[in-house]
């Protein structure tokens, strides 16, 4: 398992693409390893520094009927399975100070979701576990915005931070992608993501859950590249039509390996 010093690396060198993907949500270990396996597979063919990721708690759901996730525990027993079977880091959102604490314990990135990125003491629990943070804005912030959220992380003692752009609610049930938000959270003196399958997310749209355009997120993904994004977040499922959440908007895992190439061709053309 590459020790943070070298997850930092990984993620924070400029000529070398990071992705951060995986399925929403924790649906069950056996989709986690089979998502885990195919990915770290697909980017060590291509040289992209590759982060698992997945959710054990939805706590933002349109309806209180969905499926939120396995929770902290079994969760977490998942995520440390795949950070030391594999080898990869790993990523998990948290969305209360108690859960920054125990997730601190065992996955290597915290991720602070959009809605919650002006949680000041959210913020300053995952700052004190010591680990690297993702902080995701908020579709309700100028990119402009996210120096003040950089800074709270920064003051709690958080040294090593990715900011995530995941586009911005424009009207009802929708979002739309801003490509001058990559240079100017650039500006701020941090890595930058572009989560690609979230900014294609149509909130609310399908009444009691989210609805999406997956099939246009490689269209943004690109774009967001060529705009100077250093690494990108993707939600994939092998059958996004069956997935517990966010499937209209995540990539088919069969479509990944074709979809990173092209990335990658984007991303050295850019950074030479």
């Amino acid at each position: 398992m590459p020790s943070d010093a070298a997850i930092w690396k990984g993620l924070n060198t400029p000529r070398r693409l990071f992705l951060i993907a995986g399925p929403c949500v924790i649906e069950n270990e056996k989709l986690c390893r089979t998502v885990a396996a195919t990915l770290k597979r697909i980017c060590a063919d291509l040289g992209i520094f590759y982060v698992f990721k997945a959710s054990f708690d939805k706590a933002n759901r349109t309806s209180a009927k969905s499926f939120r996730g396995p929770g902290v525990e079994a969760g977490l027993e998942v995520l440390a399975g795949i950070r030391g079977d594999f080898g990869v880091p790993v990523l998990t959102d948290v969305h209360t100070e108690t859960q920054a604490y125990l997730a601190g314990e065992t996955v290597d990135i915290l991720q602070i979701p959009a809605f919650l990125c002006r949680q000041t003491d959210l913020i300053e629990a995952a700052a004190a576990t010591g680990r690297i943070l993702n902080l995701k804005k908020g579709q309700f912030l100028s990119p402009a915005e996210m120096g003040q959220v950089a800074e709270k992380a920064t003051r709690a003692g958080a040294k090593k931070l990715l900011l995530t752009e995941r586009g911005t609610t424009f009207g009802y049930n929708n979002l739309v992608a801003d490509m001058r938000a990559i240079p100017i959270m650039k500006s701020l003196g941090f890595p930058v993501v572009f989560d690609a399958t979230h900014s294609v997310q149509m909130p609310g749209a399908g009444g009691t859950r989210s609805g999406g355009q997956g099939w246009l997120a490689p269209t943004l993904a690109r774009a967001a590249l060529a705009a100077g994004a250093n690494g990108l977040f993707i939600e994939t499922h092998p059958r996004p039509g069956r997935a517990l959440s966010d499937g209209p908007n995540m990539i088919p895992l069969a479509e990944m390996p074709r979809v990173l190439k092209n990335l990658v061709k984007v991303f050295k053309a850019v950074n030479g």
